[in-house]
């Protein structure tokens, strides 16, 4: 009998262990938003800013180690990553570039 109320009583915690992590998702999928705001924060700008720097940083390193590398298969594998943080610096400065237009442009 004890060891059959225990079993009810894990088995009662645990749904409500689930019920608490359902409710959480949902609380935290009605604060995204389905849009972009218009505007970008002064933080979103550090953020992004750091975005580019540490892209930058990663293809010139990835440039330089691949040069130093006798190994090709190395060597090919630093030139791919270096080229793959050039596109990530490319695609967010795209973005910004686009962001930046849109809002230049003169409402009459």
């Amino acid at each position: 009998m004890d060891q059959q109320q225990g079993m009810q009583g894990i088995q009662q915690q645990q749904m409500g262990m689930q019920n608490q992590q359902q409710m959480g998702g949902q609380q935290s999928q009605q604060a995204t938003f389905q849009t972009p705001p218009p505007v970008i924060t002064t933080k979103d700008q550090l953020y992004l800013t750091d975005m580019l720097s540490w892209n930058l940083i990663a293809m010139k390193k990835a440039h330089f180690f691949a040069q130093q590398c006798q190994d090709q298969e190395i060597k090919a594998t630093l030139e791919k990553t270096g080229q793959m943080h050039q596109r990530h610096y490319e695609k967010i400065l795209s973005h910004l570039q686009t962001s930046q237009a849109q809002q230049t442009i003169p409402m009459q």
